[in-house]
């Protein structure tokens, strides 16, 4: 019986596919997490992307598992590098690598048009997704995509926010913390030194 994933740990789920792959990366007070190296790890974020995660899905053995993780982890870091620098080749290559693994298809049905990914099977099927979602992203609105603004925040968003000028990944978590760092720094600069 397949070991069924854990509960999704971090605390930014439900971005664009390829904004929720670099969330799969973390700070907490201080500690560094990767969902992707912790057991169960791929199956749990396979799952909170509405991804098939059981073991045979696509093909998966332990073995593909592990080079999906590798893949997914790689295709993770060129897509940071790629939005602190578009220029980087490697990371454009990484990511073009991806591409080239698949296509969309769209056929006329009885139903009327339909579309489906043709080519992007097994273990290259995910980070084709990841990828295609990533140029989907900069081909909407690149600048939407917004790295927290918190300078302990690592989390990615996608600023769906009517006026576009969204900062924090949270509110309630580093927007508050930069807020009460805020106070801090007012009301400290504000106590009359001894004299």
């Amino acid at each position: 019986m397949p070991q069924q994933p854990d509960a999704d740990p971090r605390p930014l789920p439900d971005e664009p596919l390829a904004l929720d792959l670099l969330n799969t990366r973390w700070l907490d007070d201080g500690a560094a997490y990767d969902l992707l190296l912790e057991p169960g790890g791929l199956s749990s974020w396979l799952t909170a992307a509405g991804l098939d995660a059981t073991p045979t899905a696509a093909g998966r053995s332990v073995r593909d598992a592990r080079g999906l993780t590798s893949s997914l982890a790689e295709l993770r870091e060129a897509i940071r590098t790629h939005l602190a620098d578009p220029d980087d080749s490697a990371a454009r290559g990484i990511i073009n690598t991806a591409l080239s693994h698949g296509h969309r298809v769209t056929e006329l049905t009885e139903a009327g048009p339909s579309e489906r990914v043709d080519g992007a099977t097994g273990a290259h099927r995910v980070p084709w997704l990841v990828a295609q979602n990533y140029v989907t992203l900069l081909e909407g609105d690149a600048t939407r995509i917004r790295e927290c603004a918190h300078p302990d925040c690592v989390l990615y968003f996608y600023d769906t926010s009517r006026s576009r000028n969204r900062q924090w990944c949270s509110m309630t978590d580093c927007g508050n913390r930069a807020k009460a760092a805020r106070h801090y720094a007012r009301s400290k600069g504000s106590v009359a030194a001894p004299e």
